[in-house]
């Protein structure tokens, strides 16, 4: 009886031992509740990864990986600016100042004004009274209005082309010596102020000569009595209207474009041939040649060098 209990247990433990200690190959090793086969290193060999995040976790490094989006967020930040920001530039030039070529405008100063009123009417009265040679009655003076020019001289009558106190050629050009000079109606300061220039550098066209007085002209037609002091030699230009004009490199309407010159703009003549079609100016820091047609303050055939 005992060798048969003894035998099924001897059989039970060959089989479930190998010679080495350890189970026996051939028997299935125990298999999970997944069914699948769960392979692990031994502890210490290969660290142990995380736990696996949610299902949703990957979406959000995919999403820090793309670029910021080109289009601002909903709310305007407070450090940035309004989308007005682009009307903070500039306007556009001009094609012509694309060009390369600069423009020089016209001082907006006036070039003269009609002086302010008040204190006219008893200049003029005074002025009467000074020109009536010793009239007695002031009344009667008053009321006699001064003439505007002196009779002309003997020596005028003679050499109307020469000025009677300095013997230069007239008429000829000058240019105003400051930014404010009186223009009267006669050659005395007892005489109104009919006009008041504004504009340094001015050409302007002496006529006659009486004493320390001239007559001159502008460009625009008026004539009246300067005093010698407020004009100087310098020989000056004014671009004439109503269109700009090309300020050149060289005499020539191929030369290239130095600067583009708009009407009322004054410079200085720095030579020009007698007779010739160009003048070779200067205008600021700009130097080149303009037509003798397109300024005022040079005769047809004069030459100023």
């Amino acid at each position: 009886m005992l060798l048969l209990l003894a035998a099924p247990a001897a059989a039970q433990s060959a089989l479930g031992s190998s010679s080495l200690g350890g189970p026996s190959p051939s028997l299935p090793q125990p298999v999970p509740p997944g069914g699948a086969h769960v392979l692990r290193a031994p502890p210490g060999m290969v660290p142990q990864r995380p736990a696996s995040p949610p299902a949703a976790a990957p979406a959000r490094p995919a999403q820090s990986l793309q670029p910021p989006p080109a289009s601002p967020p909903a709310g305007p930040r407070p450090a940035q600016r309004p989308a007005a920001e682009p009307r903070r530039a500039p306007p556009a030039a001009p094609p012509r100042a694309a060009a390369g070529a600069p423009t020089q405008p016209a001082p907006q100063t006036p070039v003269k004004q009609r002086p302010r009123s008040g204190g006219t009417a008893p200049a003029a009265a005074g002025a009467a009274a000074g020109v009536a040679a010793g009239t007695a009655a002031a009344g009667a003076a008053a009321e006699a209005a001064p003439p505007a020019s002196p009779a002309p001289t003997p020596r005028e009558l003679e050499s109307p082309d020469v000025g009677s106190v300095t013997g230069l050629p007239l008429p000829r050009f000058v240019s105003l010596r400051s930014d404010e000079v009186n223009l009267r109606i006669g050659p005395d300061t007892r005489f109104p102020i009919e006009w008041t220039y504004q504009r340094r550098d001015l050409p302007v066209q002496i006529l006659r000569e009486y004493s320390h007085w001239r007559r001159i002209r502008d460009m625009d037609g008026t004539e009246g009595w300067v005093h010698q002091s407020t004009l100087a030699g310098r020989r000056t230009f004014l671009v004439r209207g109503p269109q700009e004009h090309v300020l050149r490199a060289g005499e020539g309407d191929a030369s290239g474009v130095v600067a583009r010159l708009m009407p009322g703009v004054v410079g200085r003549i720095r030579n020009c041939r007698g007779g010739g079609t160009w003048c070779e100016v200067q205008v600021s820091d700009y130097r080149g040649y303009l037509k003798r047609s397109e300024i005022w303050g040079v005769t047809a055939d004069e030459e100023v060098n």
